[in-house]
């Protein structure tokens, strides 16, 4: 089921070694761009889904790490990162597409919460620790790895927080 083939899934891994986390990476031709196409494609719940987003404050990217049945919500962020609310001249935004592949060394679609570019701060919801096993992305839009919540935040060396909100698109 592994392919360590391609450079990115292998970074993937080799951060998960480092780490001393035990993954395997699971390719689905499919496609797990989205939160909705991962569950489909694994066969578990859009809430086990991690989303990895890439968010830019104060001119610092930040990955946040929700469940894909939710969405980061900016004031908590704003509030969890100690910034004046959220507005739309807010130091807190979303990462470009570019912002996002120069931080992490990965497309949008394919961030896994590991094996990044650069050191990360690392945030991720509280929600996601009340499911069994996850599942994020491994570099690549049709590679993901199951982990248990714990183990990911251990691993991402991220930071426990309230940070997200119901989707109600539920993507």
């Amino acid at each position: 089921m592994t392919d360590a083939g391609h450079p990115s899934v292998q970074r993937v891994l080799d951060a998960a070694k480092e780490q001393g986390l035990r993954i395997e990476i699971g390719r689905f031709p499919e496609g797990t761009r989205t939160a909705a196409d991962a569950a489909r494609a694994v066969g578990c719940s859009v809430g086990q889904i991690v989303k990895s987003l890439v968010f830019v404050a104060d001119e610092q990217p930040i990955l946040v790490l929700v469940s894909g049945a939710d969405r980061a919500d900016l004031d908590l962020l704003s509030a969890v990162l100690g910034i004046a609310e959220s507005s739309p001249s807010s130091p807190i935004r979303r990462a470009t597409a570019d912002e996002a592949r120069d931080a992490t060394g990965f497309a949008i679609g394919g961030i896994p919460p590991i094996g990044h570019a650069r050191a990360l701060p690392v945030l991720i919801d509280e929600g996601l620790l009340r499911h069994e096993v996850v599942w994020a992305a491994a570099g690549l839009p049709d590679a993901v790895f199951a982990v248990a919540p714990d183990d990911l935040a251990r691993a991402a060396r991220a930071r426990v927080v309230a940070i997200a909100r119901a989707d109600p698109s539920g993507s």
